[in-house]
């Protein structure tokens, strides 16, 4: 069984006056099939962990394993490769490309190795039936609700199976009704796709629905304090 494993992760920047330490000493280890938020103040470290749990930064010290692997320790384009095939983004603006469809959309990960084989395309008419989208599948984000806009945009996330997927924010942008459909059918995904699920939001509804839960205090990674 594959599992995320964070230890001792440190990010500082050096500024002319001192260094400014964002994220300090944060250690959590998460399996296949289980799911955490993390909450805390704006400013308190939340983005950089998820930045750097999606190898979209490194760490200024600790280390952080996803199925085993290092992705800090690849080259430049193996870390792209492990970054596309094996963490799944989900953000609060969606960024659903306006001139595709949703179909397309959702492929879009996929045109990084070429053109879409059909296997592929199948799998992402799967994932747009299994959001709910399956009458939208030709409509343009342009046509859909903001609810409508956040499940394609899983169903993106989705498209090659990964290990581990992070959402920022998710609901942030939503309406009571929709963001409570959309969190359920987040905190449902590492146990319907066998993957790993870490959510930062400041929505303790959706927190509350966590097998996990974490709070950021000034750097500062703490275990379920808020529940």
């Amino acid at each position: 069984m594959s599992e995320l494993v964070v230890e001792h992760v440190t990010k500082r920047y050096t500024t002319p006056a001192e260094d400014l330490v964002v994220l300090e000493d944060a250690s959590l280890q998460l399996k296949q099939g289980e799911n955490a938020a993390i909450i805390g103040p704006s400013g308190s470290g939340k983005s950089t962990l998820l930045h750097i749990l999606g190898a979209l930064d490194s760490p200024t010290s600790g280390t952080v394993k996803l199925g085993g692997v290092s992705p800090f320790g690849l080259s430049p384009n193996d870390l792209a490769d492990f970054r596309n095939q094996k963490i799944g983004f989900i953000f609060q603006d969606h960024h659903l490309l306006p001139q595709l469809t949703v179909l397309e959309n959702v492929l879009i990960p996929v045109l990084a190795h070429g053109r879409p084989k059909p296997d592929m395309v199948e799998r992402a008419r799967e994932l747009i039936a299994k959001v709910g989208l399956q009458h939208r599948e030709s409509h343009l984000p342009s046509e859909l609700s903001g609810g409508e806009r956040g499940r394609a945009a899983v169903a993106r996330a989705l498209i090659h199976r990964p290990l581990l997927v992070l959402a920022d924010e998710p609901t942030g942008n939503l309406d009571p009704e929709n963001a409570t459909r959309i969190g359920e059918l987040l905190m449902d995904l590492p146990r319907s796709e066998n993957s790993m699920l870490v959510v930062v939001t400041h929505s303790q509804t959706l927190a509350s629905l966590a097998q996990h839960c974490f709070r950021i205090e000034k750097g500062r990674l703490i275990s379920g304090t808020w529940k």
